[in-house]
């Protein structure tokens, strides 16, 4: 005995909104987005700059290091 095939219905989650989780869920199969604009590494999935992830946190620790100088030298 065989089962009937169900013949296709219009999807429930647009192909957009079923894209846009997949590429959440598994951010590390993402394709590179380019290169590092300081050093030419490959940039990390999340810099909106083009910083690879080593650039990325010298600047944010350059800039906490730079926060915490300035009120010592008013």
């Amino acid at each position: 005995m065989r089962k009937k095939r169900i013949p296709p219905t219009e999807p429930v989650i647009s192909s957009e909104i079923l894209a846009r989780a997949k590429r959440a869920a598994h951010p590390d199969k993402l394709p590179p987005k380019g290169k590092c604009v300081v050093c030419g590494a490959e940039s990390a999935s999340n810099s909106t700059e083009h910083l690879c992830w080593v650039c990325r946190r010298l600047k944010i620790s350059a800039w906490y290091e730079s926060e915490q100088q300035m009120p010592a030298q008013e």
